[in-house]
C-alpha cells in the first residue's frame, strides 16, 4: 500500500492582484515541504506536503518530482494518474500544458509535453527486441457528459468497468502515435475542441474537466509476455464563486456543474480517509462521471499524484485554504498499484478479441448509417450501450459486473430512501410538538375566557343588587311621608 503523492504550487501574483491588493501574500515559506498560511481572519495554519513549489519554481522541477516516476512506471506496465486541482485561474492548465502545447520553449513546457517526450525517450533506450505501441485518447467531462475531443460526434461516451483493465471509456477514439511531434499535434487538435469561457478571473477559463489518456503496451517476444500501463493526466476545471467570476447564464450553469462534481470528488476522498480500518463502507464513486473515471486513481490500482495549484494573494486566501485542506485529506489515501503482465495467449484473448468485437460493432453501425438517418443510428448505438447489448453475453465477468452495478445502485437508492424517511420523521416530530404546544395554549385561553365570563356575570349581578338597594333606600322616606 502506498499513499498518494501530494504537492502544492503557488503561482506568481497576477497584475490584477497587484493593482488591487499590492504585494501582500498569504504564505510564508519554511522549506521545500512546509509553509505557514494566513487566512482572511489573520489566523495562521501550518501545512506540510511531499513538496512545495513556490512562485519561482520551474516547470521541469514540478515534472521531475511529481510526474516523472509515475510516467516511468506506466511505461513499465503500471497504471498512473497525475491530477491538477485548484480554483479557477490558479495555474492548473499552465502546469499541465504550459503557455501553448505546440509553440512553447523548453523552459515553459508543461506536464503534457514532458510526459510525451519521456515516453518516447524510454522507447528509444529500451531493448530492441521489445515491441512498443502508444495509444492516445482525450476526453472532457462537460455538463456531466463525457465527450470525445478527437471526435465531437461522440458526445456521450459510456463508462464501463473490466476486472482485467479497470475503468474503460467505451467508444472513445484511440490514436496510435509514433513520435513526440505526432502526439503533440494530436493533443493540440483535441485541446482546440475543449470547452472554454471568459470570466472575471480568467480570460480562457476551462469549463470542463479534461482527461488525457496514454496507453503503453510492450510485447516481450523472448518471454512471450505483454505489459500494458495506462497513464491519465487530469486537468480539473477550477472551483468557482459566482460573486468573484461574475458568471451569468450558461457560464453560471457550467460553474454549478463543475462545483457539484468537485464536491463529489471531495466526498469520495472523505469516505476513503474517514472510514474505520478493516470495516466495509460505501464509497460514492458513482455520484459523478469524474469520480467514476478516477475510481482506479483514488485508492485503486494506480500510482497517483495530486498538484494543488494556489494563488498566493490575500484576496484569494479562502479558496487557497480550501484547496490546501483538500490536498491534506488526499495525502491519507492509500493505493495498491501493480504491473499488468499477461502471457501472450491471454493478451490475445483480452486484447485482440476486444478490438475485433469493437471493430465489428463499428462496421455494423457504419452500414446502418449508409441506409438510415444518422441521428437514429446514433440513438440506436446509445441505447445498445445503455442496455448492455454490446457486452459479451457469454462473459461471466460482464454478468458479475452488471450484478455489482445493480447492487450498488440499489444500495445507494435505499440509503437515499432512509435519509428521506429520517427527514420525514423529524419533520413529523417537529409538527407534532408544535401542535401540542398550540393545543395547550388554546386550552389555557379557553379556561381564561370561562373564568373571566363567570366572574364578569357575578360582578354585574352584584352591581345591579347594589343599585336596587340604594334606589329603595332613597325612595322609602318619600313613600312614608305620603302615607
Amino acid at each position: 500500500m502506498s499513499n498518494i503523492t501530494v504537492c502544492a504550487r503557488f503561482r506568481p501574483l497576477s497584475s490584477k492582484e497587484r493593482s488591487h491588493h499590492g504585494d501582500s501574500v498569504c504564505i510564508h515559506g519554511i522549506d521545500n515541504e512546509s509553509f505557514i498560511f494566513k487566512d482572511d481572519k489573520e489566523e495562521n495554519f501550518k501545512f506540510g506536503f511531499d513538496r512545495v513549489f513556490y512562485e519561482k519554481s520551474e516547470q521541469a522541477e514540478v515534472f521531475e518530482f511529481l510526474a516523472l516516476p509515475i510516467v516511468r512506471d506506466a511505461f513499465n506496465g503500471m497504471n498512473g494518474t497525475v491530477i491538477t486541482h485548484g480554483q479557477t485561474g490558479a495555474g492548473k492548465t499552465f502546469s499541465m500544458e504550459g503557455p501553448s502545447i505546440l509553440a512553447c520553449d523548453e523552459q515553459k513546457k508543461g506536464l503534457l509535453q514532458r510526459t510525451v517526450d519521456e515516453l518516447f525517450d524510454c522507447m528509444k533506450f529500451s531493448d530492441a527486441s521489445v515491441k512498443f505501441t502508444i495509444k492516445l485518447s482525450m476526453v472532457e467531462i462537460y455538463m456531466e457528459k463525457v465527450r470525445d475531443l478527437f471526435d465531437l460526434s461522440r458526445d456521450n461516451i459510456q463508462i464501463k468497468e473490466s476486472r482485467v483493465q479497470g475503468i474503460l471509456l467505451s467508444g472513445a477514439t484511440e490514436i496510435y502515435v509514433f513520435n513526440s511531434a505526432e502526439a503533440l499535434q494530436s493533443l493540440a487538435s483535441g485541446i482546440s475542441n475543449r470547452a472554454v469561457g471568459e470570466t472575471q478571473m480568467n480570460m480562457a477559463s476551462s469549463r470542463s474537466h479534461c482527461i488525457y489518456i496514454f496507453t503503453v503496451q510492450q510485447e516481450l517476444t523472448k518471454e512471450k509476455r505483454v505489459k500494458a500501463g495506462k497513464l491519465l493526466l487530469v486537468d480539473l476545471a477550477g472551483s468557482e464563486k459566482a460573486e468573484k467570476t461574475g458568471a451569468e447564464g450558461k457560464v453560471l450553469e457550467e460553474a454549478k456543474t463543475i462545483n457539484k462534481s468537485l464536491s463529489a470528488l471531495g466526498n469520495v476522498i472523505n469516505a476513503l480517509t474517514c472510514g474505520s480500518p478493516g470495516k466495509a463502507f460505501h464509497i460514492p464513486y458513482r455520484d459523478s462521471k469524474l469520480t467514476r473515471i478516477l475510481q482506479d486513481a483514488l485508492g485503486g490500482n494506480s500510482r497517483t499524484a495530486l498538484l494543488c495549484c494556489c494563488s498566493p494573494s490575500t484576496s484569494n486566501s479562502a479558496e487557497s485554504l480550501s484547496t490546501l485542506r483538500f490536498g491534506t485529506r488526499a495525502k491519507h489515501i492509500k493505493a495498491s498499484p501493480h504491473a499488468h503482465c499477461s502471457e501472450e495467449s491471454n493478451a490475445k484473448k483480452h486484447g485482440v478479441y476486444e478490438a475485433t468485437k469493437d471493430e465489428s460493432m463499428e462496421r455494423i453501425l457504419n452500414k446502418l448509417r449508409e441506409r438510415l438517418d444518422v441521428e437514429n443510428v446514433n440513438l440506436l448505438e446509445e441505447l445498445f450501450i445503455m442496455e448492455g447489448i454490446i457486452l459479451d453475453p457469454n462473459s461471466v465477468e460482464d454478468l458479475d459486473l452488471a450484478f455489482e452495478d445493480v447492487t450498488l445502485q440499489t444500495i445507494t437508492s435505499l440509503q437515499h430512501m432512509v435519509e428521506d424517511l429520517v427527514c420525514a420523521v423529524e419533520e413529523l416530530k417537529s409538527e407534532n410538538k408544535a401542535l401540542k404546544t398550540r393545543i395547550a395554549a388554546a386550552g389555557k385561553i379557553d379556561a381564561f375566557h370561562k373564568d373571566a365570563g363567570e366572574n364578569g356575570y357575578a360582578s354585574i349581578v352584584h352591581k345591579i343588587s347594589d343599585r336596587l338597594s340604594h334606589l329603595v333606600s332613597w325612595i322609602w322616606p318619600f313613600s312614608s311621608a305620603t302615607h
